[in-house]
């Protein structure tokens, strides 16, 4: 500095240390969070597609109804079958009724009393045949007939009154309920041919695309609609590989912000809070990126989501922290001998300290060297000091820390 001159008036700042995170901006498009392609799975003719692309529907809603007369009327003779089977099946259950128990007795104890008769009638024939020729051949030959038809009538009624008292055999009720089964199932069949006659959404979305009409014929897969999911939507970007690790998965307390500049003019001025949603572990091995999926709460409106898929958006995400990093504001940084460094105010005195290392941190500077925190360092007339000048501190300026350097690269 020339003799004769005072000390050379300087601004300065204190140097401040504190921990920080890094973050990065990442470009993206927005998806929605749910899609399908909503094809037929059977062959049949529309009669019924009151949807229009833009329309929301819900789940359960009906996108198209196929024509169902022919189908209804198999369920109903199906249904009628069913209903006989099971009325068999019952009736085996509740085994023989008391009244046919009593009829079967009944008929056995007749068919006993003519067995009887006819027994007696050939024995008498019998005596009279033995004691003289009165009994012809012929008569002799019609009593033995007669006395063993009725015998075995007996035996056959006596057979029917056991098997009543006895009730129905455990296979007979077996094979009823197989029938009734099988034909259960010829039912179930034909019911989900008859549901898959309406193509329904699986969930609650908008209609993007509308490949159908009434009248139309389609046959089995052909594609009736395509529905997006879109009550939340998923930006996916692109990080590169040293940043993978520093992405936290899942955690709904860690939020970033994502930015929709196309909403910026709306309530919400384009800000959005998401979650990151997965980091999927396949990466493009070209660019050496992986994808990362955030997720966002979207809202509806009377003119559909407010967050629309296909719109561009911006992701910060964290790139990691520095736990005790030293700041001082941009103005701070001098060339000294083609190196950075800071001037630094000891007692009067402005000295230059040589930073190995700086990083911009918002409108702030992360640097690294022999500086200490509270030290003060020349951020306005540090252009024209020499090591070791005297200064004059006329202000000792604040400067704010941002809570993240969104928008710079760690």
């Amino acid at each position: 500095m020339a003799q004769g001159r005072g000390p050379a008036p300087v601004v300065v700042a204190k140097v401040k240390q504190q921990p920080i995170t890094y973050v990065q901006t990442f470009v993206g498009t927005v998806m929605p969070s749910q899609r399908a392609t909503i094809g037929s799975a059977v062959d049949g003719r529309v009669i019924e597609c009151n949807i229009e692309e833009g329309d929301r529907v819900e789940a359960g809603d009906a996108l198209a109804q196929l024509l169902t007369e022919t189908i209804r009327l198999e369920v109903k003779s199906a249904k009628s079958e069913l209903q006989y089977l099971q009325a068999k099946l019952e009736e085996l259950e509740n085994g023989t009724r008391p009244e046919q128990i009593e009829q079967a007795r009944a008929k056995m104890a007749a068919a006993k009393a003519r067995s009887d008769y006819r027994v007696e009638r050939r024995e008498r024939l019998r005596d009279l045949a033995e004691r003289s020729t009165a009994v012809t051949e012929d008569e002799w030959r019609e009593a033995l007939m007669a006395a063993a038809e009725a015998q075995e009538l007996y035996a056959e009624a006596t057979a029917v009154y056991d098997e009543a008292q006895a009730g129905p055999r455990k296979e007979a009720i077996a094979q009823a309920k197989a029938q009734v089964e099988m034909q259960q199932a010829v039912v179930n069949r034909l019911e989900d041919q008859l549901t898959k006659h309406t193509i329904s959404s699986r969930f609650a979305g908008y209609v993007v695309t509308k490949n159908t009409e009434a009248g139309s014929w389609v046959n089995r897969g052909d594609v009736v609609a395509e529905v997006v999911g879109v009550d939340t939507v998923e930006v996916v970007v692109q990080v590169l590989e040293q940043g993978v690790p520093y992405v936290t998965r899942g955690r709904e307390d860690k939020t970033v912000t994502v930015r929709v500049p196309a909403l910026s003019q709306t309530e919400s001025e384009g800000k959005f809070d998401g979650t990151v949603l997965a980091v999927v572990p396949q990466g493009d091995v070209r660019a050496r990126t992986f994808p990362v999926k955030v997720s966002i709460p979207n809202q509806s409106t009377e003119l559909g989501p407010l967050i629309k898929p296909g719109m561009y958006a911006e992701v910060d995400l964290a790139m990691g922290t520095s736990p005790q990093a030293m700041l001082v504001p941009k103005d701070a940084i001098v060339l000294n001998q083609k190196k950075k460094a800071v001037f630094v105010v000891d007692n009067g005195i402005a000295n230059p300290f040589p930073l190995t290392q700086v990083r911009e941190y918002g409108e702030c500077l992360e640097i690294w060297g022999d500086v200490l925190p509270g030290q003060l360092v020349v951020v306005e007339g540090n252009e024209r000091l020499r090591p070791g000048a005297q200064v004059s501190v006329i202000e000792t300026r604040e400067f704010e820390v941002p809570s993240t350097n969104a928008g710079t690269s760690p």
